[in-house]
Formats: C-alpha cells, sequence, structure tokens
C-alpha cells in the first residue's frame, strides 16, 4: 500500500508534504488540441504584429491598438495557454518562483487586452460620432501613449491585487507539487478582492464597451439610411453635419464583430468567478478558462476574413517577398 500510495504522490520522497498526482479535467485528445490552438495563437498573432509592424501604410492609430492587442493576444498563446495545461494535468516541477511569475502574467495579459478592446471602441467612436476631428483628436503619438498608460495601469494593478506573490510565492499552496492562487468565497477580504477584480477588470470597462458600440452603431444606421435617401446630392453637400466615411462604417462593423467575440469568450469566465470556484466543478472552470484563452486565437482569425490588408500582408510574408528592399512601402489598402 504505501508503494502504491508512493507513485500516486508528486513527490515520493516527502509523502507527508506532497501533493497527490491530480487528475486530468480533459482527454488526452482536448490536451492534444489545445497545444495546437496555443501554436496557432502564436502563429496568427506573430503575422499580424509583423504586418503592422513592417508596412508602413498600417501605422495608422487603429492599427496600432490592434498590434498591442496582438501582442497580449501573443503573450496568451505563447505562456500561459502552454503552461495552463501542465498546471491543471499534472504536477507542478517549476517551482515557486515561476509559479508566481505565471500568475502574475495571468493578471496582466487579459487585463492588458481588456483595455485594448476599450481603447479601439474609443477610437471606433470617435471615428463614427466625430469624424471630422478625428485626425486632430486620434493621433499617433496619443494612441502610443494610451497603449503604454493601458499596459502600465495592468502591470500595477496586478502586482497590487497579487501582492503576496513577490515576496511570499509559495504561501497559497496547501502542499508541494500544486500553483494555485486561491481567493475564498466568502465575506472576508479575499472575496472582496475578488469583487473588486471583477468590477474594474471586466463589469467597467463591458459597461463601458457596450455603451460606445450602441452609440457608434445608432449613429452608424442613421447615416446609412441617410445615404439610402432621397435627399439631392444638393442637400448633401450643403448639410452642416459631417458624415463618417464608408471605410470608418466598415470598419466599425468589423470592429463589433471583434467586441462581440471578446464578450462571448470573457463572460462565462467572470461568470464562473463572480459565482464562485466551489459552485463550478473542476473540468467546466477549465473549459471555461480555455474558452476565455482561444479570444487570443479567435481575433486574428476575425482580421483575415474582414481585413484585406491583413489578407496580402500574410501573402507577403509567407512567400518572403517582405525581404525585397522598399517592400515596407508596399501599398496594402
Amino acid at each position: 500500500m504505501e508503494v502504491e500510495d508512493g507513485a500516486q504522490l508528486c513527490f515520493p520522497q516527502f509523502p507527508n508534504t506532497s501533493c497527490r498526482k491530480p487528475l486530468s479535467p480533459w482527454p488526452e485528445t482536448v490536451t492534444i488540441m489545445l497545444y495546437s490552438i496555443s501554436l496557432i495563437t502564436v502563429a496568427l498573432n506573430l503575422l499580424i504584429i509583423m504586418s503592422i509592424s513592417h508596412f508602413r501604410q498600417l501605422h495608422t492609430p487603429t492599427n496600432i491598438l490592434l498590434l498591442s492587442l496582438a501582442v497580449s493576444d501573443l503573450l496568451v498563446g505563447l505562456v500561459l495557454m502552454p503552461v495552463e495545461v501542465p498546471r491543471k494535468t499534472s504536477c507542478w516541477f517549476f517551482g515557486d518562483f515561476v509559479c508566481a511569475t505565471y500568475i502574475i502574467l495571468s493578471g496582466i495579459i487579459p487585463s492588458a487586452s481588456i483595455g485594448d478592446i476599450v481603447l479601439i471602441s474609443v477610437d471606433r467612436y470617435v471615428a463614427i460620432c466625430d469624424p471630422l476631428h478625428y485626425t486632430t483628436k486620434v493621433t499617433g503619438g496619443r494612441v502610443k501613449l494610451c497603449v503604454c498608460l493601458c499596459w502600465l495601469y495592468s502591470v500595477s494593478y496586478s502586482f497590487l491585487y497579487l501582492k503576496d506573490l513577490p515576496t511570499q510565492p509559495g504561501s497559497y499552496k496547501s502542499c508541494y507539487g500544486e500553483c494555485v492562487f486561491v481567493i475564498t468565497n466568502n465575506s472576508g477580504t479575499d472575496f472582496h478582492k475578488r469583487q473588486q477584480s471583477l468590477v474594474l477588470n471586466f463589469i467597467v470597462p463591458v459597461i463601458l464597451i457596450i455603451a460606445l458600440y450602441l452609440r457608434v452603431f445608432a449613429v452608424a444606421v442613421s447615416q446609412a439610411r441617410a445615404m439610402r435617401s432621397h435627399i439631392t446630392a444638393v442637400t448633401l453637400q450643403l448639410s452642416v453635419t459631417p458624415k463618417a466615411k464608408k471605410s470608418e462604417l466598415k470598419a466599425a462593423r468589423n470592429l463589433g464583430v471583434l467586441v462581440v467575440v471578446f464578450l462571448l469568450c470573457f463572460c462565462p469566465y467572470y461568470l464562473v468567478s463572480l459565482v464562485g470556484d466551489n459552485l463550478v466543478n473542476a473540468s467546466s472552470a477549465s473549459y471555461v478558462l480555455f474558452v476565455f484563452y482561444c479570444n487570443s486565437c479567435l481575433n486574428p482569425v476575425i482580421y483575415a476574413l474582414f481585413y484585406p490588408w491583413f489578407r496580402k500582408a500574410v501573402k507577403l510574408i509567407v512567400t518572403l517577398q517582405i525581404l525585397q528592399p522598399g517592400s515596407c512601402e508596399t501599398n496594402m489598402m
């Protein structure tokens, strides 16, 4: 019996303090699929980063925001998804410091993604609702500053929220061989931290995103009706209300799809966070987490479906035409 019990321990040499080997919440085929999704996420977002970084015509304020979103999505596929699989399916052998680093990054990266989505919504709001002043209000310098502030906020908040981890990286584990950060669902300080994170990282951004896009689509619909009406060309030209370009309306629609996918992927995760892990079985919670992470894979797929410049850029990258002199000046529109 002792041999059998030892075989079930992560560290048989420490029978009193070792964790038992966890049962995988997924079949082996699902684990392989998750690793595949991780690789696809890295590859697709790397293409986005290379496209926007290389081709000068794509250095627009909106694309700078998409670049920041692609960076956070790349980190999800490169860091969070590959580490989450062994963390859930086997013992943790990488030490307390690596565990603490992973947990801190798992707070910073999704928070930055949410911030980027908010900034994209603000960008589309200004482009559609105030097109006359868009170029003066939304400049490359201001967008870069907003992106830096977004990442700075994500880093600062995550370190404040997880302030015990850097100094006491192993304080939350109950035994050797696990990597956890437990926030209990009770009336104490930990539950208030859970509520605070839910409000600041999800509820407030989602309310802001939905409010902005409702306004954007209301204006877009009214402008579409105006363009289809039988008002004479002279009347349209004399109108004092500037109309957004057709390309701006299309961009708003495309980024609206991005936001809808974001909400569909993020809502289940934060719903589980609100309900509490003790009311949800481990398998369901794990699937919800990967739906949360899969948003990072779906974003570049949306680009491929709706953005011709991305498809053209991918073709130039895959065929190595970007290595030719002057390729950064290629017309991408």
